[in-house]
């Protein structure tokens, strides 16, 4: 059976027929360039976002809840599976004991599910809110949100199996790495095309199903209700009253909007990533060893960079904000200078009387 190590991405990724065969450099500077700017990129986009929504948790709501988890579901990815993936691309080898290659396997894909899970219940949320509203708004506000602890509980349960998977193993006689290896033949198969089908597949299966009908809900909505007023309405009044009408449920479906967005860059993103696993191992014949294939693999984690971005696009106050409050602290430090002077000169000057009275 063919070896299979994780030294391109997530947690499968390279057959090779020898054990240790020389990698190619210009390649490993092109992947490590990418991680790189992918790492700098996400965390502080992701921290920066996640430091904005802290500081206004008083305001909270639904969606903000959402997003909020969605950024450290993202930092996770960004610490525990870009991070490690860069030292390893440095370093060529896994550089650790067993306990750190089997920790770091699990941590990569509880990234993963986590951000994957995360959109599938944002949007599930958002379909509640759309087609059963009254079902979802009459709930009384509960300590823990159900759905973000569902995800999470998805993600740590599912991603155990990577710890029985990976260990560090000897490639060569004295080389060792982070690999999973197989007994059986069809193992390496199973393995990939069910975490396909469990991280990918049926998510963005259910996600579609949702947005579908959400969509469909919304049309119908409108649809009715601007029937209603345009039979009920004076002619003249008409233009205004079905605008009206529209702007009755912006703020919701604004969201909606954000969610869809969100849901065609995961999409954008992981999609060729999961075509290129199910394609390295499906087909013996498939050129693994190329520079589109690992680029299309390394891409992927440019997921965690644009969640932040469209939530920050569809909330406009949140830059604004963020502005405001660096500019005021830049005015704040210029004009402490001018009020220490004037506290100095006042209290000069009731000396002054103070002494010229006496």
């Amino acid at each position: 059976m063919d070896s299979f190590y994780s030294n391109i991405s997530n947690f499968t990724l390279e057959m090779e027929v020898s054990q240790d065969l020389p990698r190619n450099e210009n390649l490993a500077k092109i992947e490590i360039a990418l991680l790189g700017i992918i790492f700098l990129s996400a965390a502080i986009l992701n921290a920066g976002l996640l430091l904005l929504l802290w500081k206004r948790r008083k305001q909270v709501s639904r969606m903000r809840v959402f997003v909020l988890h969605l950024c450290l579901a993202d930092l996770v990815v960004v610490f525990f599976q870009v991070c490690p993936q860069l030292i390893w691309d440095v370093t060529d080898r896994f550089i650790g004991p067993d306990v750190l290659c089997r920790l770091v396997k699990y941590l990569q894909v509880v990234g993963m599910f986590a951000s994957t899970y995360m959109i599938v219940v944002m949007t599930i949320d958002r379909y509640q809110a759309i087609c059963n509203p009254m079902v979802t708004f009459q709930r009384k506000r509960t300590r823990w949100n159900v759905p973000v602890c569902v995800a999470w509980a998805i993600s740590v349960v599912g991603s155990l199996p990577q710890i029985f998977i990976f260990s560090r193993f000897e490639v060569a006689p004295g080389v060792f790495d982070c690999w999973a290896e197989f007994i059986h033949p069809w193992g390496l198969k199973t393995y990939v095309t069910w975490t396909t089908l469990v991280i990918f597949i049926l998510p963005i299966f259910t996600v579609v199903v949702c947005q579908v009908r959400i969509c469909r809900a919304v049309q119908i909505n409108l649809f009715i209700k601007t029937h209603q007023e345009g039979e009920s309405a004076p002619a003249n009044t008409l233009p205004s009253r079905a605008s009206s009408v529209t702007g009755v449920s912006k703020a919701r479906i604004k969201t909606v909007k954000m969610t869809v967005v969100i849901v065609l860059a995961y999409i954008i993103c992981w999609a060729p990533f999961f075509t290129v696993q199910l394609w390295s191992v499906w087909d013996d014949n498939a050129p693994t060893e190329t520079a589109t294939f690992t680029i299309l693999m390394l891409l992927a984690s440019l997921n965690s960079c644009t969640n932040p971005c469209i939530y920050m696009l569809f909330s406009g106050k949140l830059p604004k904000r963020l502005a405001a409050v660096l500019c005021r602290k830049a005015s704040d430090r210029k004009d402490s200078i001018p009020e220490e002077a004037t506290v100095v000169s006042t209290l000069y000057t009731s000396f002054k009387s103070l002494s010229d009275s006496k």
